[in-house]
């Protein structure tokens, strides 16, 4: 009997310390289902990269973070964090007020302008009264959506679109007018043999902190108190050692931490 009870207690010893080094569960960092470059697209084999992909990758590496890219659709990707399909949203989401109502954030990431482009053959700029009577297209759930329906009051329509991409098509396409969104990535898509053959930049639009805000940050769950404070110490710690640049310097010429207005 004793030999029996040893036994059990040695194996009961040794269930205790397997689950002592068994691995944290994966943290699923939520994208945006859909190409962004240069922050977030499948390559031909379907593997995320881009910028952002690096960040989040150097920021779970800094802070021993098992981290899985996951993409969702954009306009559930609040839900999914909420309902802990995802864990983190690391998918150029604005930091605002209105957002925070339901998530929390990180600190800043990055921050870049938000431009208008348009069609080369028409004249005119970014301010309100250039787009009166145009068609305007957005991003549904962006801060882009926002700002065009409390700014351009005068135009003809705003048009939301599950993706940035189908805006820029219909927008090459003769369907739109004008398109609002990121700077970077519509510089992205003015570089494309499309985007060089249809449409320019027509200028950036003018602040508006409460709707565009501070720049981007990772969304994470109000309650994940430790999990925003190991992803706030990895920013912090690939800014001060040089990591950040050195991701960055491969994608841009200009500092994207700075910046006035920025993104999704």
């Amino acid at each position: 009997m004793k030999t029996v009870l040893k036994t059990f207690a040695a194996a009961l010893l040794l269930g205790v310390a397997a689950m002592g080094v068994a691995k944290a569960d994966p943290v699923k960092i939520g994208v945006a289902a859909e190409p962004y470059p240069p922050f977030t697209s499948p390559d031909a084999s379907g593997k995320w990269v881009g910028w952002e992909i690096d960040f989040i990758d150097a920021v779970c590496a800094e802070e021993k973070l098992d981290c899985v890219i996951t993409p969702v659709a954009w306009d559930g990707i609040i839900p999914a964090l909420t309902t802990k399909k995802i864990d983190v949203i690391a998918s150029s989401m604005s930091i605002t007020e209105e957002r925070k109502k339901t998530i929390d954030f990180s600190d800043k990431y990055y921050n870049t302008p938000t431009a208008i482009i348009g069609p080369k053959d028409q004249k005119f700029g970014s301010a309100p009264d250039d787009l009166k009577g145009k068609v305007i297209g957005v991003q549904v759930s962006t801060v882009h959506a926002v700002y065009a329906k409390k700014h351009f009051t005068g135009a003809q329509e705003i048009k939301e679109y599950q993706t940035q991409d189908e805006a820029n098509q219909d927008l090459a396409a003769g369907r739109l007018d004008a398109v609002q969104a990121d700077s970077i990535a519509l510089g992205e898509f003015l570089k494309s043999d499309q985007g060089k053959a249809c449409c320019d930049l027509k200028g950036m639009v003018a602040p508006d902190d409460d709707v565009l805000g501070p720049g981007v940050g990772a969304g994470v769950r109000k309650e994940d108190t430790d999990l925003k404070e190991k992803i706030n110490a990895g920013i912090k710690a690939i800014r001060a050692n040089g990591k950040y640049d050195e991701i960055s310097k491969k994608y841009f010429d200009f500092d994207i931490y700075g910046g006035s207005t920025q993104s999704n």
